[in-house]
């Protein structure tokens, strides 16, 4: 008579998937106990033919070997990890790993939402580079060569062949041709380079946000720092005016600080503007009624703007007799600050993860 196929497979993953010491017993006396499925099996090899004994008997005899040594690794198993899980290989019973999940930086989450602000108001976003050419951040922005800002103590410039006249036929050639021929090179201080990048390589309407960092040699403390972050907003077309600068704002401050938000337009100065205006928001803290935040004034300054200066146009070729348009700009670290209750501008670079988590 033909014999039928052992259940090696099936003792197998019954051993695997044992979790406790008593199920493993339970296990072995069903398999190799003295009325076991091993001594049934042993009990048929007389009734086989002759030349079937020999196999059948080498193969349960095989099986027999097999399960005691499952059965005995398992048993090892099992008393190491007593109380566990041997299949994961920890004890189940100690506290938990807390998982950290990763996510923005604070700066990163409030530079995407104000492009993203901007962008369902038609901006297209453009980026510029971190180190720029003396012509880009100063001159083709209208800022004369002796305001306070091109001075060494308030701009980063890079030491380069280009940056340093030696010979006098070099100081012959910028005495005649003004210091645009030196092309000096810098750590940008603003991000209104990139509007002359913008214009000079595109032709208008436009209608660009520029976010990214800029540089400036400040003395670190709870409200400066030497690295920091703009975002730089600015429409050209054929019939702008200051109310659509106006109008634009207002859409944003509503937008990222509430629907209550109020501004307030001051006259101010800015060399690449004119009119220029500094733009305070309504304190959204305490609704204008005064506070320590606002400083019990009810307004928070935000940003600079302005009508595009006409001698910006003149630098990128742009006729200012047909083309008008305005500029924004404004720190994200302050943005941030203001609407997150943030008072020290450091947390933002520390990487401290208790305060980096709460956000």
């Amino acid at each position: 008579m033909a014999f039928e196929p052992l259940p090696i497979e099936d003792a197998r993953r019954e051993i695997v998937s044992c979790t406790q010491i008593q199920e493993l017993e339970a296990l072995r006396i069903k398999y190799l106990g003295r009325r076991g499925l091993i001594q049934d099996l042993m009990a048929k090899i007389p009734m086989l033919a002759v030349d079937e004994k020999r196999l059948y008997g080498a193969a349960v005899n095989d099986f027999k070997n097999k399960l005691t040594a499952w059965i005995s690794e398992k048993e090892t198993l099992l008393k190491t990890f007593k109380g566990s899980d041997p299949a994961l290989g920890c004890d189940i019973t100690l506290p938990g790993k807390k998982v950290l999940l990763g996510k923005l930086h604070l700066l990163t989450q409030v530079k995407l939402e104000i492009c993203s602000i901007f962008g369902s108001l038609g901006f297209k976003v453009f980026d510029g580079p971190e180190i720029e050419t003396e012509v880009n951040n100063f001159e083709a922005l209208n800022i004369p060569l002796d305001h306070p800002s091109r001075d060494a103590f308030d701009t980063f410039y890079i030491k380069s062949p280009q940056s340093t006249v030696h010979s006098p036929q070099k100081k012959e050639k910028n005495k005649n041709h003004g210091p645009s021929t030196m092309d000096r090179r810098l750590l940008r201080s603003h991000t209104s380079p990139a509007q002359i990048r913008a214009m000079q390589a595109c032709e208008p309407p436009l209608a660009i946000i520029v976010p990214g960092r800029v540089y400036r040699p400040d003395a670190v403390d709870a409200s400066h720092s030497f690295m920091f972050h703009q975002v730089e907003g600015f429409v050209v077309d054929t019939d702008i005016k200051f109310s659509d600068l106006k109008g634009i704002l207002i859409a944003f401050a509503q937008e990222m600080f509430g629907s209550k938000t109020k501004l307030r337009f001051r006259p101010s100065f800015f060399p690449f503007t004119e009119p220029s205006a500094e733009v305070d928001i309504s304190c959204f803290l305490c609704e204008g009624r005064g506070c320590s935040v606002c400083k019990r004034s009810g307004w928070l300054e935000i940003l600079g703007s302005g009508m595009i200066h006409p001698h910006v146009f003149k630098s990128v070729g742009y006729d200012p007799r047909k083309w008008r348009g305005f500029a924004f700009g404004m720190g994200v670290e302050r943005i941030a600050m203001l609407k997150y209750g943030v008072t020290d501008i450091r947390l933002f670079f520390e990487n401290d993860i208790r305060f980096l988590e709460q956000f």
